[in-house]
Formats: C-alpha cells, sequence, structure tokens
C-alpha cells in the first residue's frame, strides 16, 4: 500500500515559507538583542519610588518601556514562529523558554510601576495628563488607570508577576501533549492508500464523501484523546484555577468579569448573546435536519455535520489560486487594501503548508515593525482552507493598517475587534463567489460553506463560550473539576444546542479536552460577537452605502486607540444590543431557506 508521509521543512521550497530573515537575519542577531534586553532592563530601578514625581518622569519611564517592549515583542515574535514551524524542535523551545524566564524577570523588576501610577494623586493626576510630555501616552495611562481597583500593592505585584510562567504551564502542556506527544496513526482510504491522521488532517477526513471513513477517523482520533483524557482533564482544571485564582487576586468578582474588564465589555454582552444565541436554535435545529435527508442518513453524527452537502463538486483550489479569489473578493476595499495584501501573500508572509512537527491550525501574528505573518496548513481539497487564509488576512490587514496609523503603544487592537476584520473578509470572499458563478450545483456549494461558517462562529462558539461560563461558575462556587463534571457538563450543552437533530457519540463529550482556546478562557465569544458585527458591516459595504468603506478602513486603522465597543459604534454597529446577533440568524435562516430551494 502507498503511504503519504508527512513532509519536513526541508522538503518545503523557500517561497512557500515565511521569510523570518525580515525579523532576524541569523539568530547571532537574535542573541543580541537578547543580550541588550538582558543588560538594559534592570535600569527601570533607576525610577522607584519616583515615578509619580513629575508628569515628565512619568513620560521617561513610559518612554524606556517602550523601547523595552519593541525590542521583547521582536525577538518573541521571532521566537515563537519558529517555534510553530516545530514543536519538536529543542532549539526552538529553549528560545521560548528563556525568553520567558526573561519576561518573568523583567515584570517581577518592573512591577512597581504601575502601582506608582495607580497611586498618584487624583488633582495630580488630571495635572500629569494634560502636560504635553504626556501627549503621546493618554489613551494607555487611561487604561492603566481605570484600572486603579484591581492593582494591588508593589509586593504583590511582585509575586503575581514571580509566579506568572508557573501558572500558565498547563498551556504548554497541552499544546505538547497533543502537537508532539499524542499519536493519531494512519488511514487506509477508499484507494487502499495510507495515509497519516493528525489534527490537521482531521478535518479533511471528517470532509470525505466515505461515510465509513469519516466514522473511522472520528472514532480513532477521539480513541487518543480517550487515552489521555485524565491528563488533558487535569491541564484543563488547572487553566481554570489559574483564571480564577487571578480573578480574586485582583478584587473581581468572578473570572468571567475580570477577562472582559479590559476591553470594557459589560457582562450583560456576554450573557445577551448566550440568551439571543440560545432563542436562534431552531433555525440550526432545520439545517440538520435537511443534513439528515440529503445525506440519506437515518441519524445525523458528529462525523456528517462537514461533509459538503453537494455531493459531484470535489474542490482543488491551489494556493496561488485562493489569492486571486480573495483578492478578488476584497476590491470593495480599494487599491491600498487590496496591493499590499497580494504583495504580501505573494511574497513571504504566509507559511503555507503543513510539515512535521508544525503547529496545527492556522493564525496571524504581527510586531511592530515586521510583517504581519500568517501560518497556514493549507490544503487544495480542503475548500475551507482558502476561508481560513481569507480570515487569516483579515487579522494581517488590520494590523497592517494599524500599525501604519498608530503609535506603538496604541497599535495593539483586542481580540474583540481582531475577529471582526477576519470575518468580515470571509463575508466579502462568500459574496464574491455567489456573483462568480451561476451553476446551481457551486452556488448551493458556497451557500452550504457560509450557513456551515455561520453555524460554527456563531453557534458553535457560543456553546463554548457557554462552556467556559459554567466551568468557571463551578469552580468559583468551590465545586470540583473533574473528568466526569467536564463531559457531564459538555454533554448537557451539547443536547440543548443539538440533541434534537443529532445524535451525540459518547466520545463527542471529550472534545471539551481537545479545544485550545478552552486553555485561554473567554476568548471564543468573540468570534461570535465578531461575526454579527462584520456581517452588519459586511452588508453595508457591499450595498454601496455612502461612507461605509471609509468607515471600515478608519475601524481598521483605530487599531487599540478606542475601548472595542466604541470602535465598533464608530463603524456603525451597535454590540450593546442584540440587533447584530439577530441579524446574522436571519442571514443564517436566508441562506438555509436558498439551500433547501437549491437542493
Amino acid at each position: 500500500m502507498e503511504e503519504q508521509k508527512i513532509a519536513t521543512r526541508a522538503d518545503i521550497p523557500d517561497s512557500d515559507k515565511w521569510d523570518l530573515t525580515l525579523l532576524f537575519a541569523d539568530v547571532g542577531k537574535w542573541q543580541e538583542d537578547v543580550a541588550w534586553i538582558t543588560a538594559t532592563y534592570p535600569r527601570i530601578t533607576e525610577w522607584k519610588g519616583r515615578v509619580g514625581e513629575s508628569a515628565q518622569t512619568l513620560a521617561e519611564v513610559l518612554e524606556f518601556e517602550k523601547q523595552l517592549d519593541l525590542k521583547i515583542e521582536r525577538v518573541y515574535h521571532f521566537a515563537s514562529l519558529q517555534l510553530a514551524e516545530d514543536s519538536a524542535n529543542n532549539d526552538y523551545l529553549a528560545r521560548v523558554a528563556q525568553l520567558q524566564n526573561l519576561m518573568t524577570k523583567i515584570a517581577e523588576t518592573s512591577s512597581f510601576v504601575v502601582p506608582e501610577i495607580q497611586a498618584i494623586d487624583d488633582a495630580r493626576w488630571e495635572k500629569f495628563v494634560a502636560d504635553p510630555a504626556l501627549k503621546d501616552w493618554k489613551i494607555p495611562l487611561h487604561k492603566i488607570r481605570r484600572m486603579r481597583p484591581h492593582v494591588l500593592s508593589d509586593r504583590e505585584e511582585r509575586l503575581l508577576a514571580l509566579g506568572a510562567a508557573a501558572l500558565d504551564g498547563y498551556d504548554d502542556a497541552f499544546s505538547q501533549l497533543t502537537n508532539v506527544d499524542m499519536k493519531y496513526g494512519v488511514l487506509i482510504d477508499a484507494d487502499g492508500r495510507e495515509k497519516p491522521l493528525t489534527q490537521s488532517t482531521y478535518s479533511s477526513f471528517l470532509l470525505k464523501r466515505d461515510r465509513d471513513l469519516r466514522e473511522r477517523a472520528f472514532k480513532q482520533f477521539y480513541d487518543e484523546f480517550q487515552d489521555h483524557q485524565f491528563t488533558l482533564a487535569a491541564s484543563l482544571s488547572y487553566s481554570v484555577k489559574a483564571d480564577v485564582f487571578r480573578a480574586r487576586a485582583r478584587n473581581f468578582r468572578s473570572a468571567l468579569e475580570a477577562s472582559l474588564f479590559k476591553d470594557d465589555v459589560p457582562v450583560t454582552v456576554y450573557d445577551g448573546l448566550i440568551d439571543v444565541v440560545r432563542d436562534g436554535i431552531p433555525p440550526l435545529l432545520r439545517y440538520y435536519e435537511l443534513r439528515r435527508r440529503v445525506l440519506s442518513v437515518d441519524q445525523l453524527r458528529a462525523f456528517d455535520t462537514y461533509v459538503p452537502l453537494v455531493p459531484e463538486i470535489e474542490t482543488y483550489v491551489s494556493f496561488d489560486e485562493a489569492i486571486n479569489k480573495i483578492i478578488a473578493s476584497l476590491a470593495p476595499l480599494g487599491e491600498e487594501y487590496t496591493r499590499t495584501l497580494a504583495d504580501g501573500l505573494r511574497g513571504r508572509w504566509c507559511d503555507r503548508y503543513e510539515t512535521k512537527g508544525k503547529r496545527s491550525g492556522a493564525f496571524s501574528s504581527s510586531s511592530y515593525h515586521a510583517p504581519p505573518y500568517i501560518l497556514m496548513n493549507y490544503k487544495r481539497d480542503v475548500f475551507a482552507d482558502v476561508y481560513t487564509l481569507a480570515h487569516e488576512a483579515g487579522h494581517s490587514m488590520h494590523t497592517w493598517f494599524s500599525v501604519k496609523t498608530q503609535l506603538f503603544q496604541n497599535y495593539d487592537y483586542p481580540i474583540f475587534l481582531a475577529e471582526v476584520a477576519s470575518t468580515f473578509n470571509e463575508e466579502l470572499l462568500t459574496h464574491f463567489l455567489l456573483e462568480e458563478t451561476s451553476d446551481p450545483k457551486m452556488r448551493a456549494y458556497i451557500i452550504n460553506r457560509q450557513i456551515d461558517d455561520i453555524r460554527g462562529t456563531l453557534y458553535r462558539q457560543t456553546m463554548f463560550a457557554e462552556f467556559e461560563k459554567v466551568i468557571h461558575a463551578i469552580e468559583e462556587a468551590g465545586g470540583a473539576l473533574t473528568l466526569e463534571v467536564f463531559k457531564g457538563e459538555y454533554r448537557k450543552l451539547l443536547e440543548a444546542y443539538f440533541g434534537e437533530a443529532m445524535v451525540i457519540d459518547p466520545s463527542l463529550d471529550l472534545e471539551c479536552l481537545r479545544i485550545p482556546h478552552f486553555y485561554h478562557a473567554f476568548y471564543v465569544y468573540k468570534y461570535a460577537t465578531g461575526l454579527s458585527a462584520a456581517v452588519t458591516l459586511s452588508q453595508r459595504v457591499l450595498a454601496g452605502e455612502a461612507g461605509a468603506v471609509e468607515k471600515y478602513l478608519c475601524f481598521l486603522k483605530s487599531g487599540g486607540s478606542k475601548f472595542p465597543l466604541e470602535t465598533l459604534r464608530d463603524a456603525g454597529v451597535d454590540m450593546t444590543t442584540a440587533e447584530p446577533i439577530n441579524s446574522t440568524i436571519a442571514l443564517f435562516e436566508k441562506r438555509l431557506s436558498e439551500l433547501e430551494a437549491l437542493l
């Protein structure tokens, strides 16, 4: 039997890899910057006890920290991207560990700065922020100052800084276990060929027409998680405990409130999302019933929920073809946007294909003076990967515009806004693809893809968000987060969101242990809110509404200069209301009716 092996880095031409020499020409240059940081950061103690001395002194401290942060961001960016290339490379692991230790020392040494800023009395503070010496620092200072009730004493802040790396150990353990140690084996396809089953290829198998192959992939994949379920449950439990510890240490009422506070997002927005989506479940169940009928199965199972409903169409889109489609779809945003993105993708912003040891999934990663790199595990037979590339390109262009417009201290935008830019691109891509074809089967395929996108982003991520809320509440109430508790709570949600339309295999309870975002809690709800905002904004751009493109580009340029709800209000979306979420559910229903008619 022919065996298909995973390529190594050496097998891939340089043109298909990102060019990290734009960060550092070689490791020697990286080491020089690390040495500079190591030698320079202790100077921060020169300002200890003096931060609130005058506006000029405060400006000096902030500028010193900025120079450090620029270097730190760059060296960590390089090291983390290298580790993403190969999670088992000892040199890469050592560099990231070296930086983590260094950053812990820096955080410990500089932990006095924020408490001293908070200690400045209100009257003097008003004079400080009016001083020209701090004109470039008003936004970050406002964000620091509003944290005043949650900033601790110098000694307490030092202890939290010392413990940061240890508290985050669960994430490294999860990543190493699932990306390196766990082995998922191989599968024999309908042609008798052996194909490796990995975290990345799992999604490919679920798209295959062969139901037996899909079921074998599902079972074999989750058998490996079954073998490691207690270790994974322990990692997830300690992730939750760390969140609760940090929230309590900083005087928040809950870990959820602590997570939302930084973005100035009320808990009511989070809860409102769950309530509106729960009310909107009936169209989702209707879709699953359509899927069951079209696939001609007696009972729908989890491994039946991703395969396209249009069996005659198998897509093979090369990476370069994907770029062409994406650039054409984004034409409404203007030449500067499309030209910059095209040059980046056809150049070496992107690490394109899966290689042995490479991190699964996809991401966009950037620093202030470097390209906004994109990691992909692109497969030409997975049409969803075209959307993934468009999605990550949205992140990268958001960063590109923000860097071009904002000062370093204001350029970094929160995840809440990042998911708007990425999903906006997907919406424009869908519109373009539907306009491009008159073939009913292809139209059905694309509409099915958008329905599945809304299902996966709005419904599924909201279910994930509800799970995070539930397990943190259990920990906060003094309950035990055991493997059975995780599986039991997740099972309740699976039944609430899908149970009337789908048979839920016992193995699916283990899904709660394999979602990487659960180890970075209260992140996933932003996918759902981001989609809802993106649907609203993209509909205005596509309708040719006056000023819609300009408002959207201003949104990209704003970076982190305002809080996210304010930024979105300026762009024309109020996320404190149910309207954007209801509009997305309405789009789901509209597309579902179109799909029912086409099929």
